[in-house]
């Protein structure tokens, strides 16, 4: 591992610019570096403006629809599950990175043919009345880390976002479009079918879902849900972002790779369908809970049960079909992070390179720091499943690039947690190789000293885990409340030990909305209201509060 100096380190530059650069299989995306990071943290103003530090969006106690309101900030807790904190050590720190974690945008086409949520008939929660603003939450977070002066606890500038996936919801190409459009920036139109002529759920007639503009008494309605005339019009205005002024990077999570998140895209009956006239709105709730059932059992990556459905003429209504909606494969996916026309901040490809291209590989290794590299995995089965895995040849060259680098503090990104890595679906490119569990993952990252911190998604929820050497730090979603993202800060103490800053941060938007205010950023506060006030929302997501806001310790390699 690195030893500098006290004063060396206090001279490292480390904000990410432009790439450009080689090669996934063993390759280093290249990485420009200016500024400073010398200066002390307080958790204070300035730096921690803006973060829930200082305040938390709080839906009041009570039943019922409930308003939102700033409440009391988050503590920050130090953590000392693998090394001890050492008197004296805030004098001394010198920070190494400072970075914001993404996770769980789902940008959502909630127009498209192949929606799921017909699965509602089965559950209240599978279905989210937020859904048709997305766009608009993603933008005000991009403003959110806009508006941020440093690391909370630091100072130091912030060098990147890193996404680790299912940063669109149903692999669906208009909604990697918009996605890329809110981080890059630019204005597009959260909109498909027949412009300006809204062809979805919400205003179907159908109890299951919430009607804004109607008197429907239906299933949040009845929960105090409010009737708010122009709503689904205002939902599909063009939205301008500013995007990202920083550079970010992209990981692939399950919902950007597979149909729903659980199903093999490429399936002709699926790809038909999403491109289709024919909406499959509602199902009887006994079959809609087999599907979900099976979802999470992983029994039919292929989504043979899907199809079964489609063909059985249950409750849907005819929509306008629009090419935007076909599903995308991993090739185009990798296609259009290196457009030029999508670079925006930066880097070209926001990883991936030309060599992932031809490989057809989505994992990578890049430069963070001086000292630090981050290194971003691939944990989709492309066969199916939503519970993820690694394959042998990622696994090895994991091994590779971690030896490789073995002097340098290693950051592992990926979009599922250790916790849900256990499907092992086939990977149809490459039938006969070996998938790797979570738990496997673990045993090698452990094995390399230089691992710090693996950084992943997926499970909607705050949760920090020891792991024995490093610490496994897994990040709420943006679509589910509270809605968060995570500022995370690398500093060694010099004194044999370095401390992970964690602390998360809301979106730009106000907590209270104002039901007449359709603006963008009306909109994005909005989103927010009815996220927390959504049936089957899960309370476990904000995690606990050794989860949220804290100081993690681990001794220096």
């Amino acid at each position: 591992m690195p030893h500098s100096s006290s004063a060396g380190i206090r001279r490292r530059v480390f904000l990410a610019g432009a790439a450009a650069g080689l090669g996934a299989a063993g390759g280093v995306v290249r990485a420009g570096f200016t500024g400073r990071a010398d200066r002390p943290g307080t958790d204070g103003e300035p730096f921690a403006a803006g973060t829930t530090l200082m305040a938390v969006t709080a839906r009041p106690d009570g039943p019922g629809y409930r308003r939102l309101a700033d409440g009391p900030g988050w503590p920050r807790i130090v953590r000392s599950d693998i090394a001890d904190p050492r008197p004296g050590r805030a004098d001394r720190r010198t920070p190494l990175a400072a970075f914001v974690h993404f996770t769980d945008l789902h940008i959502t086409d909630v127009q498209h043919p192949l929606r799921y949520e017909f699965l509602r008939a089965g559950s209240p929660k599978a279905w989210r009345p937020q859904e048709a603003l997305t766009v608009a939450g993603a933008v005000s977070l991009v403003e959110r880390v806009n508006d941020l002066r440093g690391g909370p606890a630091t100072g130091a500038p912030l060098s990147f976002v890193m996404t680790t996936g299912d940063n669109t919801d149903n692999n669906a190409t208009i909604e990697l479009d918009w996605f890329l459009t809110a981080m890059n920036g630019g204005t597009c139109t959260p909109d498909t079918g027949e412009p300006g002529h809204y062809e979805g759920v919400q205003d179907s007639g159908l109890e299951l879902f919430w009607h804004p503009e109607s008197l429907l008494r239906d299933l949040d309605s009845l929960a105090g849900f409010p009737k708010l005339e122009g709503f689904l019009g205002a939902a599909t205005k063009p939205v301008h972002s500013p995007g990202l002024a920083i550079p970010w990077y992209s990981t692939l999570g399950n919902h950007d790779g597979l149909s729903g998140g659980c199903y093999a895209s490429g399936h002709s009956a699926i790809a038909a369908a999403a491109t289709g006239s024919r909406k499959l709105q509602t199902v009887p709730p006994g079959e809609a809970r087999t599907l979900m059932a099976g979802e999470g059992r992983g029994t039919d990556p292929a989504g043979h049960c899907v199809e079964v459905l489609l063909k059985r003429g249950y409750e849907a209504r005819t929509v306008t079909p629009d090419a935007r909606r076909a599903p995308f494969s991993m090739r185009e996916y990798l296609a259009t992070h290196l457009d030029p026309d999508h670079v925006g901040p930066g880097p070209a490809g926001h990883g991936y390179t030309a060599a992932n291209l031809a490989e057809g590989t989505l994992y990578y290794a890049f430069p963070v720091a001086d000292g630090v590299i981050g290194i971003s995995l691939d944990s989709t089965d492309p066969g199916g499943g939503k519970a993820g895995s690694i394959g042998h040849g990622q696994l090895k060259w994991l091994d590779e690039t971690l030896t490789r680098h073995r002097d340098e503090y290693a950051l592992v990104f990926s979009h599922h947690p250790s916790w849900s890595m256990n499907n092992g679906t086939p990977d149809p490119a490459r039938p006969a190789e070996t998938r790797h569990s979570g738990a496997e993952l673990l045993r090698l990252l452990g094995s390399h000293r230089n691992v710090v911190a693996w950084i992943n998604g997926h499970s909607h929820c705050n949760r920090i885990r020891p792991r024995r050497t490093f610490w496994e730090i897994c990040t709420a979603s943006h679509i589910d409340s509270p809605q968060l993202a995570r500022v995370i800060e690398v500093t060694d103490n010099h004194d044999g030990t370095l401390s992970l800053f964690t602390t998360l941060i809301e979106s730009a938007a106000p907590p209270r909305s104002y039901h007449h205010d359709f603006s963008r950023t009306g909109l994005a506060s909005l989103y927010r209201e009815l996220a927390a006030n959504a049936q089957g929302a899960d309370p476990s997501f904000p995690g606990a509060p050794t989860d949220r806001n804290a100081e993690l310790l681990l001794h220096r390699p």
